[in-house]
C-alpha cells in the first residue's frame, strides 16, 4: 500500500475499561481498522486525563484509576477514514473521535 501526501489522522480518546462486544474497545477498533484494509493504527496509553464529565483518569499510586486514557491513532486516505467513522459512531459510547489532515512523508513496511 503506498500512503504519500496529504492524508487524515484519525484519532479516538476512549478509556482503558471501555468494552465492546466483550474485549477492550480500543483492540476492537484496531481490528476493525485492520478488517477494512486500513494502513494502521497505534494505542497510546495515557498517564492523566479528564473528559466531558470532567472526572480525573490517573496513575498515580495512592489514586490508581482503572480506567486511564487511551488514544487509537489512525493515519490512512480521506476515503478509509469515512469508511470507519460511521463504524466508531456505533462503537464509542463515551469518548471523543477527531480528524485532521496531515502530510505523509514516509510509509514502510
Amino acid at each position: 500500500m503506498t500512503l504519500e501526501g496529504d492524508q487524515k489522522l484519525l484519532r479516538v480518546f476512549v478509556g482503558e475499561a471501555d468494552r465492546w462486544k466483550g474485549v477492550p474497545l480500543y483492540e476492537a477498533i484496531v481490528n476493525e481498522a485492520r478488517a477494512l484494509g486500513m494502513a494502521g493504527a497505534t494505542v497510546v496509553k495515557g498517564f492523566m486525563g479528564f473528559g466531558a464529565k470532567a472526572h480525573i483518569h490517573t496513575a498515580k499510586l495512592l489514586e490508581l484509576s482503572l480506567d486511564l486514557p487511551v488514544i487509537v491513532e489512525i493515519v490512512d486516505t480521506e476515503e478509509r477514514v469515512a469508511r470507519l467513522l460511521p463504524k466508531l459512531s456505533e462503537m464509542v459510547k463515551e469518548g471523543l473521535v477527531t480528524e485532521e489532515k496531515v502530510r505523509v512523508h514516509i510509509y514502510r513496511a
